[in-house]
């Protein structure tokens, strides 16, 4: 009996090596060059054609570490790594911020379920939503704790059907900026109740309008989904919930402000739901707290918006960081190689930050490359989504911080009236899926590996290296 348990965990020794050094040959040949540092030239029927996908990799490897009962638990936090049941949880996701309004109407539905199909095609296992949409076209909050049942309903749907495809939500609970309602409704809803607001920053302060808030957060955290009949709070679908999506108090620059709202927020989310996760919404900007770090900002008026990203993620209930990364915006609009630099540094700052000072994970939650911005190309896009893959790479294969990453963002065919230019159709960008897709096939082979608690007497560090072979022999891009 021992001699085949012997054999037998030599032959899944065997499997795994192979297939991880295929892994291994095909992103090294397609990430980081040809060998005679020039860019990898291919055309989209080399990347469509030549290269492993995602579901190529992973199905045949899923089936021999697959769990034997497809419930899921929550996603938890161990010091600095995301993990599940215990074991650690790679994400490797996306942005699509519009899913709730388009599942209210039957005539749209069907996109939701065609980007959720597609995400899950190369991997992604997490997806960025907004749970709000405060006075708007189609909105789901009409006025303070008046909803549109058609509007909850369609996001029940979108909370089913991200389970049917095994991805995870983070849930944003308000905005600061004007797109579906924001800060800037609640002021409205504020001075209609004849409150004197001269502010949309106090949002942060006024009582009342902190009360319009708390009450939205109490409604959608008690939710029972239509579709499931399970309560939000007690659905593991839902990866965590986000406070604000990046929160901003100008009128603030000291961060006492913001810092007050977060402290209060984090405690009231926390005391209705302690079972899941909580992140701010923050882009990441240091502030007066740390001068010593303000270097790391993309320019001077980073520091005098009101967040103070190590301050603020040392609040009681805040279980993980995050990060946006938008250099074209911050740095400048034309593409050049200063953002991949600027990229590159601003991540290992944060990733050092979230190990030495905040003991927890950063996920860097939006990030990407415009159509819009001067001198675009879709091989820059690439290039740029390599660097980021490679830069978590780096942190994870030393055991880091670095949790993972949400590319902004994901859309299906025929929604181009949506795209503010960031949006990736995966089905018209065979390169940019497959880098998406490779990317994917690494984290979930190492989540496997780490899975089976290493049977055959390899601790974590031996299982990276494996995961990771000749990964340093390829480092340049």
């Amino acid at each position: 009996m021992a001699a085949r348990y012997i054999l037998l965990n030599l032959k899944l020794v065997f499997l795994i090596v192979v297939l991880i050094s295929c892994v291994e040959y095909t992103i090294s040949s397609f990430v980081e060059g040809n060998g005679d540092d020039q860019p990898f030239d291919f055309s989209v029927e080399d990347a469509t054609e030549n290269h492993f996908t995602y579901s190529d990799m992973s199905h045949g490897f899923d089936r021999v570490v697959q769990k034997e009962s497809d419930a899921w638990s929550m996603v938890e936090t161990k010091q600095n790594q995301f993990v599940v049941d215990g074991q650690p949880f790679y994400v490797n996701g996306f942005n699509t911020y519009w899913l709730m309004i388009f599942a209210a109407d039957q005539s749209t539905r069907g996109k939701v379920t065609e980007v959720f199909k597609q995400a899950a095609s190369v991997g992604l296992t997490v997806c960025r939503t907004w749970a709000f949409n405060d006075g708007q076209w189609r909105a789901l909050q009409k006025s303070p704790s008046v909803y549109d049942e058609e509007v909850f309903k369609g996001l029940d749907f979108v909370i089913s059907e991200a389970k049917k495809f095994k991805i995870r939500l983070i849930l944003s609970l308000a905005n600061n900026w004007e797109a579906f309602g924001g800060k800037a409704q609640y002021v409205k809803w504020g001075k209609a109740a004849g409150l004197n607001l001269t502010s949309d920053d106090d949002f942060f302060t006024d009582p009342t309008l902190r009360s319009y808030y708390k009450a939205h957060v109490k409604t959608v955290l008690n939710r029972v989904n239509t579709y499931t009949n399970v309560t939000y709070k007690e659905d593991p679908t839902i990866f965590a919930w986000e406070l604000m999506n990046e929160p901003r108090c100008t009128s603030d620059p000291s961060g006492n402000t913001l810092q007050g709202w977060i402290q209060e927020m984090a405690v009231f989310v926390k005391s209705m739901d302690p079972k899941h996760l909580l992140e701010v919404g923050l882009e990441g900007f240091y502030g007066p707290s740390t001068p010593n770090r303000v270097q790391f900002n993309p320019n001077t008026y980073a520091q005098q918006v009101g967040t103070d990203f190590i301050r603020n993620h040392k609040v009681l209930g805040v279980d993980f960081a995050s990060v946006h990364i938008y250099a074209d915006t911050w740095v400048s609009q034309a593409i050049s190689d200063a953002h991949l630099q600027f990229t590159k540094s601003w991540m290992e700052a944060h990733i050092e930050d979230a190990e030495k000072y905040l003991g927890m994970p950063v996920i860097f939650a939006e990030f990407g490359v415009s159509t819009k911005d001067p001198g675009y190309n879709s091989t820059y896009r690439d290039k740029y989504l390599s660097s980021v893959y490679k830069t978590l790479l780096d942190s994870t294969k030393k055991g880091g911080s670095g949790g993972g990453s949400l590319v902004w963002q994901l859309f299906p065919e025929g929604t181009d009236y949506m795209d503010d230019g960031y949006a990736i159709v995966l089905s018209n960008s065979p390169s940019t899926s497959n880098i998406i897709s490779l990317h994917s096939t690494r984290m979930s082979i190492f989540n496997s590996i780490c899975s089976m608690k290493c049977r055959w007497g390899c601790k974590k560090k031996n299982v990276m290296d494996i995961i990771f072979l000749n990964h340093n022999d390829h480092d340049e891009m």
